[in-house]
């Protein structure tokens, strides 16, 4: 009695594992988002080493990845010169080996998506204070966005 529960009670298990994974594969791609919203700077350089761990293990071609940043997220977006012009933030971490490692992932298709809530908030103007962010990678919510995305099957990871 006890190792038909125990099977059923694993079997169940091992379905709703592969269901959700399923659900993050999509057009023979990976489909995955990676949420940043902290500031130390160690703690973002690993996530970078993380994404391109995640991009060595499965290929480029193979994912679709996101970043979503907000709140202090954005200092790893952010100019250390920016400081007297932006509120809220204790540092800019955007130094040249930070952003040379974001110019990696985006050439390699990881995308980065930053919050329009925080830009708002912190006086942050995209073109003068961040790296390399275009209108297009500004979504109304950083929040919203991670719920939009796991909601289209992406994986959420937080590094």
């Amino acid at each position: 009695m006890f190792n038909r529960r125990w099977m059923s009670w694993l079997a169940a298990l091992f379905g709703a594992l592969l269901l959700a994974t399923g659900s993050a594969w999509a057009e023979g791609k990976q489909k995955v988002v990676y949420h940043i919203n902290g500031d130390n700077p160690k703690q973002q350089a690993g996530a970078l080493g993380n994404i391109q761990n995640h991009i060595n293990a499965i290929g480029k071609d193979n994912l679709d990845l996101k970043v979503v940043l907000h709140g202090n997220g954005l200092s790893l977006l952010l100019d250390p010169t920016a400081m007297d012009e932006v509120k809220g933030f204790k540092q800019g971490n955007a130094t040249e080996t930070m952003t040379a490692r974001i110019d990696s992932l985006k050439g390699q298709g990881v995308q980065f998506q930053v919050c329009a809530n925080t830009l708002k908030a912190r006086n942050v103007v995209p073109e003068r204070h961040l790296h390399d962010v275009a209108a297009g990678d500004i979504v109304p919510s950083g929040v919203a966005q991670l719920a939009i995305l796991q909601g289209q099957g992406y994986a959420y990871i937080k590094p």
